[in-house]
This record gives structure tokens, C-alpha cells and sequence, in this order.
């Protein structure tokens, strides 16, 4: 078990804003030493990296922060906020050796901050455990095999690109090619038990819209939302995403089938490469420090499948101008079990959800389908692909009729196909009736393949 049960006379219903104190054995005290940007320099404070602390400050009161250096015998601290206030001289205090989150089955339904503030109007959900932020992966060889299919309620998803329980799925898109619409979809859609959906660095309008419009009631009432706003600090924009998963964590641990959605790992890498270089780090590819590299894997390992549950993993990563081959989204491309890229061109045609099913594969696919599944996933691919071939000749009108038996096949398919992957935001289904729906279309295919007669 991750996580430490909380005592029964514990306050675990504490006021907003304050965290679920962790036994200390000895109190470590420092004095602020430097201040440089975002970084805290702290002298005499001989504790380890990922320390939790509290800065008291003569000015503004008392300031969380978290160890994320050492150099030269100093301590360097993150501020969760910004450091105002901060002067020579004031203390520094060991607040907790692991940091954590409280977490309990009343996070259901709520919207929580990185700190786990309630951000929704409504009393603090009770808790009866706490897990930490920072865990390690469950270990290769004890983790489940991906035999099980989840289904997300996208058809072009869960007929092409079947999602399996544990498995870690990138969403790539450039802007405004609807991510968050695919993501609220797939919240109120999907048949797993629980979601735990991280919006991290969004605008503060966009998190109200995605709620009420896309996630709606439906979703909200099965999910816990964590968020973390674009004017926050980075040390909480990284933090929220470690509080997600360990949320997710716990819910896993419970014997559920969790899916953990996280806009946008982009946002995360670039909060992490803002206090790698406030700390001393060497800019590498694109200005990314080495812990930008380092943390991706730590963080996207940590969900999958095990003896208790599972998680689900759903990244969405923001493509700098539409380029998938970017540093950042290669490497994330590398880490995943599979991606989802999604087009500008369909996009710009009203063709909704976006997905680029040539460009997207999922790498489990083939093992939580059966065999006619997988057949008439790849005869639907085989005629995109034909399709793709001959677009631009068709276009021109310089494809012939009778040629070749493939490209009559993609032309006269095609309408059908397209009214296949298209799907109105608010039309729900199951995995069984997407499944279905595509062994109907692979009929219509092999029909006209047969040709008359």
C-alpha cells in the first residue's frame, strides 16, 4: 500500500489551504540566504531534494516551498507561489520529509487546486489516507498484461486506435484543433470506473468552459478535476501534475480502473524548465534542461496496470507550429504505448474529432481485440491510406475509373469512412457499439470490393 492511513482523531476536513501535516521526527531550521528569480537560497539547512518547507517571512506570513537543488552548501528552494516578501535572514523550516496529498473516495465529483484546495464553492472533502507526490513506478514484472480494452466513446478512437486498460496515450495537436472537446468526450464517455483530470496551466476562463460545457455534469459526477491556472507559479503547475497522479494512485490502489487525463504535459515540461534553470541547470535541446528529459518518464510510468487496478494514462502535448517531429513531442512520442494526432486540415473542414488516423497508432491495439476486430480495422486503414494515394489526382480530375481496383475501392468508400469517423460531440457509445459499427462498415467495404453481382 502507497499511501499512510490517517489517524481517526486527525482533522482531516482541514480548512482551505491546509495540508494534512506528516509526523516529523526532528525539525530542521535554515536562514534565506539569496534570492535569485523563482529560487531560494537557503545556508545551514542540511535536508535532501523534494523536501517540503515553509519560509516564515517578516512581510507576508508564512510561504511553501520545496527543496530542488543543492549548490555550494545551500539549499535551493521553489516557492509554490511566488517568493514576495522573501528577505535575508528569514527562517526556513523542514515542514515534511515526503511530500503529499490527502486523499479519500469524497474527492469524487469535486474541483480541486495543486494544493488540494477545494476551487468549487463546497466544503473540504474528508480524507482518510495520504499518498505521496513523488512514487516510484510499479515495477515491470509485476505489472498486468494489457489484455482488456477501455473504451473512450470516440468511434474513430475505439474502432481504429482501440485504447487498452493501462495503457499511456498521447493526444498531439497544434492549437485550437480541439483537444479539449475530444478530452471532455472522452470524460463523459468512457467506461472507466473513475477519471482524474489534470488541466494544468489553461486559461482561467477555459477551465469554467471545459466543466460546465464539456466535461458537464454526467463527468464531473465520476471524476475528480485538479487545475492549475497560466498565471500560477511553476512549481505549482508541476506539482498538480505529481497530485493528480498520485490521486489516481490511490483510486487504482482501490481496485478501480482509473483514467487519468492530463492537459497539457507540454505546460508541465515548460513549469519544469523554468525552475531547472532558476536552479543552475544547462538549457539542452529547445532550451529544456536535462530534468525536463528526466522527469518525463518518471511521471508517465507511473501509470498502468497492476494486481489492484489500473490507470489509464491520456497526455495531450501541444505541437509547436503543427510540427510532430519537435524535441519534446518526439520524446514524449518515444516514453508513450501509442499517440493520437490530431489534423489542422480536418479541423479547418468541420470534420470533428479531428483524428488523423494514419498518423495516430496504438500499440496495444491488436492485443485487447479479437482477430475480426483487427481485420476490419486494417481494411479501414487500407483505404484511407488508398485515399491519401490519390487525393490530389482525384481533385484535378485526373483519376481514371476502372485503373485499379484499390482506388475505385478508396473512391467509391470514401463518403461512407468519413460519416464513420465523424461523431457530434454529445453522441454517446459504447465500446461494443463502435465495435460494432466498424464490423458494419467493413461489410459496406468488402460489398463494394465485390463489386456488382
Amino acid at each position: 500500500m502507497r499511501g499512510i492511513a490517517l489517524r481517526p482523531d486527525e482533522d482531516v476536513c482541514a480548512a482551505a489551504g491546509r495540508d494534512v501535516e506528516s509526523i516529523i521526527t526532528e525539525r530542521v531550521r535554515g536562514r534565506v540566504s539569496g534570492v535569485n528569480g523563482l529560487s531560494v537560497h537557503v545556508a545551514s539547512f542540511p535536508v535532501p531534494v523534494a523536501t517540503s518547507a515553509r519560509i516564515r517571512t517578516r512581510q507576508s506570513g508564512t510561504l511553501d516551498a520545496e527543496v530542488v537543488g543543492l549548490r555550494g552548501g545551500e539549499a535551493i528552494l521553489s516557492v509554490l507561489g511566488e517568493p514576495r516578501g522573501v528577505s535575508a535572514g528569514d527562517e526556513v523550516e523542514c515542514a515534511a520529509e515526503v511530500p503529499g496529498v490527502p486523499v479519500g473516495p469524497d474527492l469524487l465529483g469535486r474541483v480541486i487546486d495543486g494544493r488540494g484546495v477545494p476551487l468549487d464553492g463546497r466544503p473540504a472533502p474528508r480524507m482518510n489516507m495520504r499518498y505521496p507526490l513523488v512514487a516510484t513506478a510499479p515495477p515491470a514484472m509485476q505489472r498486468r498484461a494489457i489484455t482488456r480494452p477501455l473504451g473512450l466513446g470516440v468511434r474513430s478512437i475505439d474502432a481504429l486506435l482501440t485504447a487498452g486498460r493501462g495503457q499511456r496515450l498521447g493526444i498531439f495537436a497544434g492549437t485550437g484543433v480541439g483537444k479539449s472537446v475530444l478530452m471532455g468526450m472522452i470524460c463523459r464517455h468512457t467506461q472507466a470506473d473513475v477519471n482524474v483530470v489534470a488541466l494544468i496551466g489553461e486559461r482561467g476562463r477555459e477551465v469554467g468552459d471545459f466543466i460546465r460545457d464539456q466535461l458537464g455534469a454526467e463527468g464531473l459526477a465520476r471524476s475528480v478535476v485538479v487545475v492549475c491556472t497560466s498565471d500560477e507559479a511553476p512549481s505549482i503547475r508541476v506539482r498538480t501534475c505529481m497530485v493528480a497522479t498520485a490521486i489516481a494512485e490511490y483510486f487504482r490502489d482501490r481496485g478501480l480502473d482509473v483514467l487519468l487525463m492530463m492537459d497539457s504535459l507540454t505546460r508541465f515540461a515548460m513549469a519544469q524548465r523554468q525552475l531547472g534553470l532558476a536552479a543552475g541547470e544547462p538549457p539542452t535541446s529547445k532550451g529544456y534542461p536535462p530534468s525536463v528529459y528526466a522527469m518525463l518518464p518518471r511521471l508517465l510510468e507511473r501509470a498502468g496496470s497492476t494486481a489492484e487496478g489500473s490507470i489509464t494514462g491520456i497526455y495531450t502535448v501541444l505541437v509547436e507550429g503543427d510540427d510532430i517531429g519537435e524535441p519534446l513531442a518526439d520524446a514524449v512520442r518515444g516514453i508513450l504505448d501509442g499517440h493520437i494526432w490530431l489534423s489542422r486540415p480536418l479541423a479547418n473542414r468541420g470534420h470533428y474529432p479531428a483524428v488523423d488516423v494514419l498518423n495516430s497508432i496504438s500499440r496495444v491495439a491488436v492485443d485487447v481485440v479479437d482477430a475480426e476486430h483487427a481485420g476490419a480495422a486494417r481494411a479501414v486503414r487500407r483505404v484511407l491510406a488508398t485515399w491519401h494515394d490519390i487525393e490530389d489526382l482525384v481533385n484535378i480530375g485526373a483519376y481514371v475509373k476502372g485503373v485499379s481496383r484499390e482506388y475505385d475501392l478508396a473512391v467509391s468508400t470514401r463518403d461512407a469512412v468519413l460519416e464513420f469517423l465523424r461523431q457530434d460531440r454529445h453522441a454517446a457509445a459504447t465500446f461494443e457499439e463502435n465495435s460494432a459499427a466498424l464490423r458494419a462498415l467493413h461489410g459496406v467495404i468488402k460489398t463494394a470490393a465485390a463489386g456488382p453481382g
